[in-house]
This record gives C-alpha cells, structure tokens and sequence, in this order.
C-alpha cells in the first residue's frame, strides 16, 4: 500500500474531475471474477484512506460521513488495484470482497436486470 500521509497525494488529485461536491464515482469490482459489485462515492480524503489503509472508504451522500465498507456488516473490501478513467471522473478498484457487497446482503448491488442480454 502507499506511504502514509495525511493528504491525497498531489499527481493522483490533479488529475481527479470532481463533481459539484467534490466526489468521484467509484466502481467495485471483483478482482478475481471481474464481478461488477456496486457504485460508491468517494471525495480526496476517502480516496486517500483507502490508498493508505488497504480497506475501501466511501462519502456517504446521505448520511454526510465516511464509512468504511465492512465495518458494520463484517463484509469488507480490500483493495487490490486501483485505475482512473480517460475523463479522470470514475475510479475503478478491483477488491478482494469478503462477503455480501451490497446493504441488502446480495453479492452485487446490481441484480435488477432491467434489459436481457
């Protein structure tokens, strides 16, 4: 995992397009199915956790927190590998997912499949 340090580390932020409030949308994926597991939200400081600690944080847009997946449930992520987007406005990381990921205990928070393949 990276050096710890108290801010996000200045390369990876400037190239970060934020939204209005100053987040980023952050995919979970499976590292090894490659499983698409939910969608969350992370502004510098919950980024920077996760690059330091090793575990998934988000911003909870609701709540105005951070949480750190698993810290509740016992269903943690932990980070493996981290990509930017082209537009630098979505980050994917790829985790090791202990447990269910999504709140209402399924694997993956996508299960209502709208379109057939």
């Amino acid at each position: 995992m990276a050096h710890v340090t108290d801010r996000l580390d200045p390369a990876l932020a400037e190239r970060l397009r934020r939204d209005a409030h100053g987040l980023v949308a952050a995919i979970i994926q499976d590292h090894e199915t490659r499983e698409v597991l939910m969608l969350g939200w992370m502004d510098d400081e919950a980024l920077r956790r996760t690059l330091t600690e090793g575990r998934v944080t988000f911003w909870s847009r609701s709540r105005q927190e951070y949480w750190r997946k698993g810290d509740t449930s016992g269903h943690t992520q932990h980070l493996r590998s981290l990509s930017l987007d082209c537009d630098g406005d979505a980050l994917l990381l790829t985790v090791d997912q202990v447990g269910a990921a999504c709140h209402n205990g399924t694997r993956t928070c996508f299960t209502d499949e709208v379109v057939g393949a």
